[in-house]
């Protein structure tokens, strides 16, 4: 399901929701939100000193946040709906916009009461030195990428390629023909996801990281003016 929101004359912001993932929704905004990143929060102790998390995190049924640059993707908890949350992450993005104030305060952070550091962090499976792949789970899944998932896609093009493991998730990147067309989100939760989880049972999501808005297939259409 697809959105256009008008923030301003020349600013707009499209929700879409995940068709791999219903509990995720990303919203893409028409300027940028936050330079650099992604910088990821997944409590809202963490989203503390970053004002455009707080404000996301205030609305109930959020669960994480990711920045990165002009897109905004957030996860909510099991039992919410979209239904009205959707408008209002719309209504805080816009609310953070027209403050001209920094959505995210980089090298904040605060301490619990173990003395960890809880800062805003960028999420490892996207930036940053290259995640250790050579865990078991890691190669089982670029087994069934190499045997599997590859071989087929290559006829159109395309190719999928892992980018980090993280506990129970795989981060995935699509590249070629997959990047930016309009079945990759069908081909990721009805191919890659199901191979991925029949043989590698460790694994109970599937996160597509890939930039859709920047292929060359109509994945995203441009906001109607």
């Amino acid at each position: 399901m697809s959105e256009v929101v008008t923030v301003n004359p020349t600013t707009t912001i499209r929700a879409e929701t995940s068709l791999a993932d219903p509990d995720t929704c990303k919203f893409t905004v028409s300027r940028t939100v936050h330079p650099g990143g992604p910088f990821f929060f997944d409590t809202s102790q963490r989203a503390s000193g970053s004002p455009l998390a707080e404000r996301l995190f205030a609305l109930d049924g959020v669960a994480h946040v990711l920045v990165a640059d002009n897109v905004v993707t957030v996860g909510k908890q099991a039992g919410a709906s979209w239904d009205g949350l959707r408008a209002e992450i719309g209504a805080a993005v816009r609310a953070q916009l027209l403050t001209g104030i920094p959505a995210i305060v980089e090298g904040m952070s605060i301490r619990n009461t173990s003395g960890r550091s809880d800062a805003p962090q960028a999420s490892p499976a996207m930036i940053g030195p290259p995640p250790d792949l050579s865990g078991d789970v890691a190669q089982r899944v670029i087994q069934v990428l190499d045997r599997q998932i590859n071989p087929s896609i290559a006829a159109h093009g395309g190719r999928a390629d892992l980018v980090a493991v993280e506990d129970d998730a795989v981060y995935l990147r699509l590249s070629g023909g997959c990047a930016g067309c309009g079945m990759a989100a069908v081909t990721l939760s009805q191919g890659i996801e199901v191979a991925i989880k029949e043989s590698v049972p460790e694994i109970v999501k599937i996160v597509d990281v890939t930039d859709h808005a920047a292929g060359t297939n109509p994945y995203y259409e441009p906001a109607k003016k």
